[in-house]
């Protein structure tokens, strides 16, 4: 038998400045990009109601949220990147973790019940970094 499963997609941005620590090249200079964020949830379960696996604006609220944090800030400033590498795997890592504290903190259980599926940040539309969490690989039989 089939698992079905749903996934969400929303999109947002933010604008920051950063210098790559330990980069040999221009990025290692101060400099700034519009941001362009992709979070993406799953889950199994649609509301008996409105068949909706969760609310869109319930997830652009709590990204806008963690997003707010790093707008408009220079971001080696700005806790963790004052000690991290304000790259875009460190971003989308910080992002991932914001989210997935700020679904747990809701009261509606459908935003407790989806999982964090990839957080993906965009420093040019050309290239992106995407952090996800997999469950560990099951030990092979026999």
């Amino acid at each position: 038998m089939n698992t079905h499963l749903w996934r969400l997609t929303v999109r947002d941005d933010f604008a920051a400045a950063h210098a790559l620590r330990h980069y040999e090249g221009k990025c290692e200079r101060l400099h700034g990009h519009n941001f362009a964020v992709e979070l993406a949830v799953e889950g199994q379960n649609l509301t008996p109601d409105t068949e909706m696996l969760l609310d869109f604006k319930v997830l652009k609220t709590g990204l806008k949220a963690v997003l707010e944090a790093l707008d408009h800030r220079l971001l080696n400033e700005t806790p963790p990147f004052d000690r991290l590498n304000p790259s875009s795997e460190n971003l989308a890592r910080h992002i991932w973790r914001g989210m997935e504290a700020w679904l747990a903190g809701q009261a509606d259980p459908q935003a407790r019940a989806v999982r964090l599926y990839s957080v993906t940040v965009a420093e040019k539309g050309a290239q992106s970094a995407t952090y996800m969490e997999l469950p560990p690989l099951a030990a092979p039989r026999g």
